[in-house]
């Protein structure tokens, strides 16, 4: 399932729901939060746009292509949009599986995609002004490991 929000979520009540299959021997979950540098030095906020439509389907597709791979239970994917401050929670990843190794691969496999293939464009804020972000090559590269 692949959320695109504005509000915050709460890691203790997605993991429970993760985690309530008695088959489950294993959940992984990723948070990305808001940080004080990136692009810039001293960001201190973040407005985070995307393309509504495109970008729930790109998450549906990855989260196809890690249920293909791995024996996965339940996906979680909550990314927000919006005006966001320092600290603040951008990303939710969690997969649940019966077996670590599946769960730990699907998790990363799923952040590396939403990063290099969901429509989010991501802009900072510093005391330098505003700059938006550009695609990063290390992301690129995380994503390419997974072709090989």
């Amino acid at each position: 399932m692949g959320v695109v929000q504005t509000k915050d979520f709460d890691v203790a009540a997605e993991y429970a729901k993760l985690a309530n299959n008695p088959a489950c021997g294993a959940v992984v979950t990723f948070v990305g939060k808001v940080r004080d540098f990136g692009d810039s030095k001293n960001v201190s906020a973040m407005t985070l746009e995307h393309y509504p439509g495109m970008t729930e389907a790109v998450l549906e597709q990855i989260e196809v292509e890690a249920r293909a791979r791995w024996p996965l239970d339940d996906v979680t994917i909550i990314h927000r949009v919006g005006d966001l401050q320092l600290t603040d929670q951008i990303v939710f990843i969690g997969v649940s599986s019966a077996h670590r190794k599946a769960a730990f691969a699907a998790c990363e496999y799923l952040i590396d995609f939403l990063k290099t293939r969901a429509p989010f464009w991501k802009k900072e804020t510093s005391n330098e002004g505003t700059v938006w972000v550009d695609a990063k090559d290390a992301d690129q590269q995380a994503a390419e490991q997974w072709q090989r």
